[in-house]
């Protein structure tokens, strides 16, 4: 069996990144989220900075939402002026995804990882999400917010995200099931059991054993 990868999208607060650490350690394999940005820091030698700051988000308003996607498959070189513009960043940050998902077992979470790999045999994209009284549940518990400020929260995020992936992946839908596997009700299924299924489907589709 060759390296595999499973992509992770999430809904703010649906617990998705706690699904993906239990994940990466009942299969064995590591889990990259931030560890990208400095991954793609240290091979750029840009800032980290630079990449927290874009991280899933989208800046510029309207006429930024209105640009056209970039070529992934280009990366401007250290002496042009665009070397560190948002959309070089995320270039970057798609190769070291690419170099990842050759070279190695993993779980990704985030990054429009699930796009960027969308061609490839060897990957499972999982969307994670759950209702918004779960969501709000869990961000007032783990960040200790109001409920006022969790809603401002779950809002803000999930709309950067939406705005970040439509922008990257040419029009796209984040929440659209026809980009993923699988896409998982946290609150009707449980996140222990969310953690089973998907590693039962990588069991069923690429016919090993984890």
């Amino acid at each position: 069996m060759q390296n595999y990868v499973i992509t992770l999208a999430r809904g703010f607060g649906s617990g998705g990144k706690r699904i993906g650490l239990a994940l990466s350690k009942e299969l064995g394999v590591p889990l990259y989220e931030s560890q990208i940005l400095a991954m793609a820091s240290e091979q750029s030698g840009i800032s980290k900075d630079k990449f927290v700051q874009v991280d899933e988000r989208l800046r510029g308003g309207l006429l930024r939402k209105l640009k056209a996607a970039p070529n992934i498959d280009h990366i401007t070189s250290p002496s042009d002026k665009d070397f560190v513009s948002d959309d070089n960043l995320y270039s970057i940050q798609a190769q070291v995804i690419r170099e990842l998902a050759a070279s190695e077992s993993c779980v990704i979470i985030g990054k429009c990882a699930n796009f960027v790999l969308r061609d490839l045999p060897n990957v499972i994209s999982v969307y994670v999400e759950a209702p918004r009284a779960y969501c709000l549940r869990h961000v007032m518990e783990t960040m200790g917010v109001t409920e006022e400020e969790a809603h401002r929260l779950i809002t803000k995020t999930d709309k950067y995200r939406a705005d970040y992936f439509h922008h990257y992946t040419g029009g796209r839908i984040w929440t659209d099931p026809v980009l993923y596997d699988l896409t998982l009700n946290v609150q009707r299924v449980g996140r222990d059991k969310a953690v089973s299924l998907i590693k039962h489907y990588a069991e069923t589709k690429f016919s090993y054993n984890a």
